[in-house]
């Protein structure tokens, strides 16, 4: 209650007001750990669930990310309106490009943050229904799988972080100490140092 008290002292200075029943509460806990630890009760005027969407991208309190992987194929209604606009004479490289902004920006979208959770056959499934469209016309023979195309994300989130001395996250990636330029065994496309390791959490 004091945390909630808290937060609502916080959003009544900066002159908001918080809904209590819209305002869900999601304990994170850790699956691979056999002894469960009980949360503690849930309060009475606040949801207390075990899914929640922030920013579009769907988590559970396991830190799973299979529901929005779920979510993200059913851009399979892309599908629908790329044939109907195949019907209506539109390009092969017109359809090429309706099915990279749509399909391609959807399943990618936020991917930096829960691509790290894709169990192997989320990711599979995801690599099929590119597949798909791809014999279907609807892509580009070429286009890259759904890990590639993470990991291109992640380059180019990474290359706005360091060109970007205001960015939010440059506070994870300090320079480097003296110390451990002598142990730079390892080529990488930074000179930066990665945030301390302190536990699971912080590694997801």
């Amino acid at each position: 209650m004091s945390e909630i008290e808290g937060i609502e002292a916080w959003v009544w200075t900066n002159n908001l007001a918080l809904n209590r029943k819209k305002t869900p509460e999601i304990v994170f806990r850790n699956s691979r750990r056999k002894r469960l630890v009980s949360p503690p009760p849930p309060m009475v005027d606040i949801e207390r669930v075990t899914t929640l969407k922030i920013l579009g991208v769907t988590i559970t309190n396991t830190l799973s990310t299979s529901e929005h992987v779920c979510e993200d194929k059913s851009c399979a209604q892309t599908q629908y309106a790329l044939r109907i606009l195949r019907a209506h004479g539109l390009s092969d490289s017109g359809l090429h490009a309706v099915f990279r902004s749509v399909a391609v920006v959807k399943i990618t979208y936020a991917s930096s943050v829960w691509s790290g959770f894709v169990i192997k056959r989320d990711e599979q499934q995801i690599d099929a229904f590119l597949r798909r469209n791809e014999k279907c016309g609807f892509c580009q023979t070429d286009l890259p799988s759904f890990q590639e195309l993470c990991d291109t994300a992640d380059e180019q989130l990474l290359n706005k972080i360091l060109h970007n001395k205001h960015h939010l996250l440059q506070f994870l990636l300090p320079p480097p100490s003296a110390a451990s330029q002598s142990f730079n065994l390892l080529r990488r496309q930074h000179s930066q140092l990665l945030s301390q390791h302190t536990g699971h959490l912080m590694d997801s």
